[in-house]
């Protein structure tokens, strides 16, 4: 846990890492809290608003009926258990319940097709999944093709005729059947507790499997960027699905590692107006906000009847905030949104502290204690400060994990000396502050000059006119590749010549003359991951289709 400090250098200074050699997520978020006081885990909102409590108690008791369940069919030690599930309280018992049987969690995003499931479920070779009726209805077409998998579970009580074709058994009913009592697995910090997949911004997904202490390793990160969470925590809320390691091990397992309540609630469909007036209603103390939904906030205020503001602060990472998204956190959520770096296989490794430092803007922040970050060139070898290379994380670290899933080679790929190799280029300056260029592939050459992406988005979502906006390097042949902006325009402005030139300019005055898009390309939406990440592959290959 970090002790505030007057500076980011005491604070790195005071820190050390306590990883236990005995160490089980399960035990620790969950059966540690379980005391018999009722402390509140979960507030539960559906869409029509009716709400439900949770308590630490009452999650234990659930986790361990559901663990008594699944070793009834056979679920052991280092089994898969796939759950597919949104934000709700089941997904949290499922994960809870297969930490503390020392299985492997999969977690599954809810809007992934057909295909995508049958991928990851037949290459982690799940025994058992959880989901809800619309899982087993995609479950049909494929079940035949999944050999391994043991036991089905469907959370809703009208599956229909979907769930009884898959075999699917269902889960409240079974919970009921067993004893709430459950002995965890003795684990170590190092052996296998989760695996998630890579959103496949770059190519295939490949699972990367993270052992227990992966949520330690979160804590420095997680307490920087939340201004020394827990403090003066109340709730904690993301709308990043729990299926990915953002809603999962930077919200919902660092939240109960330190007793918070975590507010659950699942949005259809993401609008800023409704996830503010959510945050207002609950009383929302901290929040994990990816830049995609702060872009889409950026045009609303905060809720006029809801009196002052609970926040206290407000993470985000996985694109380039900006200037823009700053000014606008500060005048209408009341707080300096604080960014965050990391990746799938190695997270919450660099952050931004307000209480620390004022936000460097175009940089994401200083190396979060207890990680030694640099920038690297191929060879893993550092670079002098100022030079462009491999954003590069030295091993061993807790937060990093254990490999790809039945895949040594990419693994082995990953690594360069004792660096993990992001895949993204940086830069760092005399006092540490590291300034994300781009991916290796989306770092754009034109006329001689290396131009990053993140910078002239920034500039463009400064422009009236604009909602979001995506740059990408084109072919050409005299500039080797020129840059490409795609612009969502916000309700009812027009997008024709002028405009054109509008937002040219106003990139050329306020980057550089080199930097500015050579063409400009209005759409109705960005294609994006799960994750919100911009798919720029798309966007070369001559999205919209």
């Amino acid at each position: 846990m970090l002790h505030r400090a007057d500076s980011y250098a005491q604070v790195v200074s005071a820190f050390q890492w306590q990883v236990p050699a005995a160490y089980n997520i399960g035990v620790d978020v969950c059966d540690k809290w379980a005391d018999g006081s009722g402390r509140l885990a979960l507030i539960y909102e559906k869409s029509d608003g009716a709400q439900t409590r949770y308590t630490f108690d009452q999650i234990k008791a659930q986790s361990n009926q559901f663990a008594n369940s699944l070793a009834r069919y056979g679920i052991r030690r280092g089994d898969r258990i796939a759950i597919y599930l949104p934000q709700a309280p089941e997904t949290a018992i499922a994960h809870v319940a297969a930490y503390k049987m020392g299985a492997v969690a999969v977690p599954l995003f809810t809007l992934f097709g057909v295909d995508a499931i049958q991928f990851r479920l037949a290459n982690s070779g799940a025994s058992a999944l959880v989901t809800d009726a619309e899982g087993c209805r995609k479950l049909l077409e494929i079940r035949d093709s999944l050999p391994d998998l043991k036991v089905i579970y469907c959370i809703d009580g009208d599956a229909g005729a979907a769930g009884g074709t898959v075999g699917a058994l269902p889960f409240h009913q079974s919970l009921a059947l067993e004893s709430d009592a459950f002995d965890p697995v003795a684990t170590a910090a190092d052996d296998p507790a989760v695996i998630i997949y890579t959103s496949g911004t770059t190519g295939k997904p490949k699972g990367a499997l993270h052992a227990h202490r992966v949520l330690l390793g979160h804590l420095p990160g997680v307490e920087m960027s939340h201004e020394f969470f827990p403090e003066n925590a109340v709730l904690m809320w993301t709308p990043a699905d729990w299926a990915w390691i953002g809603g999962l091990l930077d919200v919902l397992l660092p939240s109960w590692h330190h007793g918070v309540p975590v507010l659950a609630r699942r949005f259809e469909k993401f609008d800023g107006a409704s996830a503010l007036e959510l945050m207002a209603r609950h009383g929302v103390t901290h929040t994990f906000l990816p830049p995609t939904a702060l872009k889409m906030m950026r045009g609303c205020d905060w809720p006029d009847h809801a009196g002052p503001r609970a926040l206290r602060s407000v993470a985000s990472g996985g694109e380039s905030l900006g200037a823009e998204l700053i000014d606008w956190g500060r005048r209408v959520l009341g707080v300096t949104i604080n960014e965050f770096y990391g990746q799938t296989e190695c997270n919450m490794i660099v952050s931004s502290c307000s209480s620390l430092f004022d936000p460097c803007i175009g940089a994401i922040g200083r190396a979060a204690p207890g990680h030694r970050v640099a920038i690297v060139d191929d060879r893993g070898a550092e670079v002098a400060d100022g030079q462009e290379g491999n954003i590069g994380v030295l091993r061993p670290d807790p937060v990093m994990f254990l490999g790809y899933w039945k895949n040594p080679e990419a693994t082995a790929e990953k690594f360069a000396g004792d660096y993990l190799l992001t895949g993204d280029i940086g830069v760092r300056d005399p006092e540490g502050f590291i300034r994300f260029v781009g991916r290796n592939d989306d770092v754009i050459t034109s006329a001689g000059y290396r131009i990053g992406p993140g910078p002239i988005e920034d500039c463009l979502i400064g422009h009236p006119a604009v909602r979001m906006a995506a740059v990408v390097g084109m072919p050409d042949a005299e500039r080797t590749e020129i840059v490409v902006a795609f612009v969502v325009l916000n309700e009812g402005v027009v997008g024709d010549e002028a405009l054109v030139k509008a937002l040219q300019a106003h990139v050329r005055t306020r980057l550089a003359a080199h930097e500015y898009p050579r063409a400009i390309r209005f759409v109705t939406s960005l294609p994006t991951t799960a994750t919100g990440k911009i798919i720029r592959r798309e966007l070369r290959a001559g999205y919209p289709a």
